[in-house]
């Protein structure tokens, strides 16, 4: 996981003339870069079950049987339950296509061939030495897709914090040697900006909200996970047609 923190500043380079001339306004630009590279500690990982079935009741009677599988081997695995989240819930029905020349209102009667009932499960994975087992599990265990995978630090402050102070070192060792060379001293800094990337790796898609990012924020919030600075309570969706 990479951390990446890019420091632009504008210092005074104040030749050695007079005082009288040294009012001129002078600067100049530089920049540092740090980047720091991180293992991650926890998994954010966002499945869906799909049942399909000619009658409502039962696609959502196979959809519950499904999760309900999911969610016992999770807890034999020994994820803890404030680790989980079923955030999205969908039932739709699939008509048969109707290109006749009878009316809408006709058309509407028809009853539908297959009811679809789909729920998203949100999932945060502390134990990244056995995820690739867990996910294993997961699919053999009533879950049909992966919809996201995103790669965290639980440290993730502390790391920009470090990447940071790095990065300002950089900035300021340019500068000092820019002026050196120049035969001028460093002033103090008159302006200062950052950006930064990094923090996390996500594969991200599914049903509903934006590829299924919004699931995964879910989780993280309800888990208290992260210390990025995201706030307010889980929220769950709900879709019925």
């Amino acid at each position: 996981m990479k951390y990446r923190l890019l420091f632009a500043l504008a210092l005074a380079a104040l030749p050695a003339l007079p005082a009288f001339a040294e009012k001129a306004s002078r600067s100049i630009s530089v920049s540092g870069s740090a980047e720091i590279k991180v293992a991650p500690d926890e998994i954010l990982l966002n499945v869906g079950v799909e049942s399909r079935h000619p009658k409502l009741d039962q696609a959502k009677r196979l959809n519950d049987e499904s999760v309900a599988a999911a969610l016992a081997f999770l807890k034999r695995s020994g994820v803890p339950d404030k680790d989980v989240q079923t955030d999205f819930i969908s039932i739709e029905p699939d008509y048969q296509r109707d290109n006749s020349n009878r009316t809408a209102l006709e058309r509407s009667t028809l009853v539908p061939l297959v009811y679809i009932v789909r729920k998203s499960i949100g999932i945060k994975v502390t134990r990244v030495a056995g995820f690739d087992d867990l996910l294993t599990g997961l699919l053999e265990n009533g879950v049909q897709y992966i919809h996201g995978i995103e790669f965290r630090t639980s440290q993730l402050r502390k790391h920009r914090d470090a990447a940071r102070a790095l990065a300002i070192r950089a900035a300021k060792e340019k500068a000092d040697a820019l002026t050196s060379e120049l035969g001028v001293r460093r002033g103090p800094a008159q302006s200062i900006s950052e950006s930064y990337s990094g923090g996390w790796w996500r594969s991200a898609a599914g049903w509903g909200h934006s590829g299924g990012q919004q699931l995964m924020q879910n989780v993280m919030q309800n888990a208290g996970g992260g210390d990025g600075g995201e706030d307010g309570r889980p929220r769950r969706s709900a879709r019925s047609a």
